[in-house]
């Protein structure tokens, strides 16, 4: 489908790029990875033909036709939603006025006029070709792709122009999607997706027809889509044909080898100039000399990737809160008409990590707002004995003043006991040497929120409130993120849009929807099995009933809030962390006699491909049936280890 040959690409006179040769099959869905600045966008937009390179060859499939979605910078305007993902389509919607044209010209021409019989054809050929291209679906496929990225029908009809940045993205996704390139590529396709639209996407791109060459800081996106990740770095492209988690494992693997063989490389290159150092001056061994610097000349240096910089902190020791962290009792808030929550009732106790979930604009920000003390219209908020709050707004890191440096940024806010800790809470985050005397208004956003996460280091607090925390982070950043929120001993109520982080972080699911609030124990995963039984069960007719509390279901339960429902959710809470815990401690001891076993396997395949080993028979057919053995040993773990982890 798409063959890069030999190129190559010089940015600012450094190499970027150096004799690349790669190729991407037709149906492949590949996950492009790599630190800031490796180059992943550059290549991509190298493939789009939106840059030129210095050196070597594209080549395209005959007949296919590449796109390219960027982070953003993309605004439309002049068209309603729904003409503008027509617009899409601006190849059939030809061939219908084509078709169109014809039909009144087959009525009005003679059955005896000469070219009839080639009107009919042309006709009969224009209709075949719309009819296989999906043309009588048109209107229903834009349908279907706005309704899955989230624009409601009352959008439809609204000039493109009053939607804003995140929106003009979505748009422009859309009718990508319509297009249907032979290579898709997206750079940041999720960055402006709440979870619901990430999860249609992942479904859509699972079935794409073309290939997919995808950039994303989402990893169960990632692990969802692809199944080849491709890592940018030292100027090469270094394939792994396996899933974004596994990649992780095998990559540390490459350069634990990698590491060996520069360890022993060294050795032998050290050798050698001491020999050249040593006798260089020698005439007896004048031809030895040149013979070992000939061999220096030729060693190919091995070069280790950059060890990867990561955060390590945790959060400040918080001091005990009640069990009651806060409470909401039948709170209402709306803008105008527009009724966000409808008299609203929520417990929060302490120790749990409380997920906001539900499509953008049902009021997810709203209530945090709420929660962190903002005003509301009626009802009321009750704050839990000795409870100390710190909040994490979703444009905390745009609120940052853009003239202060980085160290003044964390200092205006530092209390006088915490000053002597700054550069190594800034540190933590990645801001070292010069970093902490930039200015904040030439960061990136993923720096702008690194630093305003790092402010909340600076005061223990037991109730933490993060609404969009890891926003512009990568991918490694989010990890350390969820490690500190894991171990943090207090409160948590978050919203985030990305699912292996709250697949990760959370022990209980708030749905908002309609103006109400719905409670689902367990993680996201837990919360989707849950809505999904409920889906079922619910009568046709009273879809309303999907969105009720799982306590209503059953008269018998006991009443939402209750001691006895607060035990009940606990012990249900505690069961699933002792199950998931031994599903961990089983996957960990499969991925082991995995490890092992491919290990053996290995060895194994090295001896039998030596010239002489079948030589001896015997010796031949038993290595033979250790390899049979091993090979469905290995089959039978990857097979339960893919069961247990799904």
């Amino acid at each position: 489908m798409l063959h890069l040959q030999n190129l190559s690409m010089d940015f600012a006179g450094k190499p970027l790029f150096t004799n690349i040769s790669w190729h991407l099959k037709k149906g492949e869905r590949v996950g492009l990875v790599g630190e800031n600045g490796a180059g992943k966008s550059t290549l991509m937009r190298i493939i789009a033909g939106i840059v030129e390179h210095s050196a070597g060859d594209i080549r395209l499939a005959r007949g296919g036709t590449v796109g390219y979605l960027p982070q953003d910078g993309i605004v439309t305007r002049g068209r309603t939603l729904f003409e503008e993902g027509l617009s899409a389509l601006a190849d059939l919607q030809r061939i219908e006025r084509e078709i169109a044209a014809l039909s009144k010209q087959v009525e009005t021409v003679s059955h005896d006029d000469p070219g009839y019989e080639d009107l009919l054809h042309r006709f009969g050929d224009l209709q075949e070709e719309f009819r296989a291209r999906g043309g009588y679906a048109m209107e229903a496929a834009v349908a279907e792709v706005l309704r899955g990225l989230g624009f409601r029908q009352a959008d439809w009809e609204k000039d493109c122009g009053e939607f804003s940045g995140g929106w003009q993205m979505r748009i422009a996704l859309a009718k990508l999607l319509l297009q249907k390139p032979s290579v898709l590529l997206l750079d940041e396709p999720t960055n402006h997706l709440d979870i619901e639209a990430r999860n249609w996407l992942e479904d859509y791109l699972k079935s794409y027809p073309g290939s997919v060459m995808l950039v994303s800081h989402d990893r169960f996106f990632l692990d969802q889509v692809c199944h080849r990740i491709v890592e940018v770095w030292n100027h090469a492209l270094t394939d792994y044909h396996c899933s974004y988690s596994r990649y992780l494992t095998e990559r540390e693997e490459r350069v634990a080898r990698l590491r060996d063989a520069k360890l022993r490389q060294d050795e032998e290159v050290r050798k050698m100039e001491e020999f050249i150092n040593r006798f260089r001056y020698q005439a007896n061994k004048a031809s030895l000399v040149q013979s070992r610097v000939k061999q220096l000349e030729k060693v190919e240096r091995i070069v280790l990737p950059p060890e990867r910089r990561r955060i390590h902190f945790r959060f400040p020791e918080p001091p005990k809160s009640g069990r009651i962290v806060m409470e909401l009792k039948g709170v209402t808030k709306g803008y105008g008409a527009n009724v966000v929550l409808d008299s609203v009732d929520l417990i929060v106790e302490t120790g749990e990590r409380v997920a906001l979930v539900g499509h953008n604009g049902a009021g997810k920000s709203t209530l945090m707002r709420i929660l962190s003390g903002g005003d509301f219209l009626g009802g009321e908020r009750i704050v839990g004995h000795n409870v100390a709050l710190d909040y994490f707004a979703q444009d905390q890191a745009q609120i940052l003043n853009e003239e202060r440096t980085v160290h003044d940024e964390i200092l205006a806010d530092a209390p006088y006991d915490m000053v002597p800790q700054l550069r190594n809470i800034l540190g933590a985050f990645l801001f070292s040497g010069d970093d902490i005397h930039k200015r904040v208004g030439v960061l990136s956003g993923g720096e702008r929120n690194r630093l305003a996460l790092s402010k909340m280091l600076l005061r223990p607090s037991n109730l933490l409130l993060m609404d969009e925390p890891t926003n512009h982070l990568d991918l490694f950043s989010k990890d350390v993120l969820l490690d500190a929120l894991r171990e943090f001993p207090g409160t948590v109520v978050f919203v985030s849009h990305d699912r292996y982080f709250v697949d990760g972080l959370a022990t209980r699911v708030v749905e908002v929807e309609a103006g109400r609030l719905t409670s689902f124990i367990g993680n996201y995963e837990d919360y989707l099995a849950k809505k999904a039984q409920e889906s079922l069960v619910a009568a046709p007719g009273k879809v309303e009933a999907c969105f009720a509390p799982t306590q209503a279901n059953s008269p018998s339960s006991p009443p939402p809030g209750s001691k006895e429902e607060r035990l009940r959710q606990r012990e249900a809470d505690k069961q699933r962390q002792r199950e998931e815990k031994a599903r961990q401690k089983r996957l960990a001891e499969l991925e082991n006699e995995i490890h092992a076993a491919e290990a053996g396997l290995a060895q194994l395949e090295e001896r039998m491909s030596a010239p002489d080993f079948f030589r001896d028979t015997d010796t031949a057919r038993q290595a033979t049936e250790d390899h049979a053995t091993l090979t469905a040993r290995i089959a039978a773990l990857y097979d339960e280890w893919e069961k247990i982890g799904d």
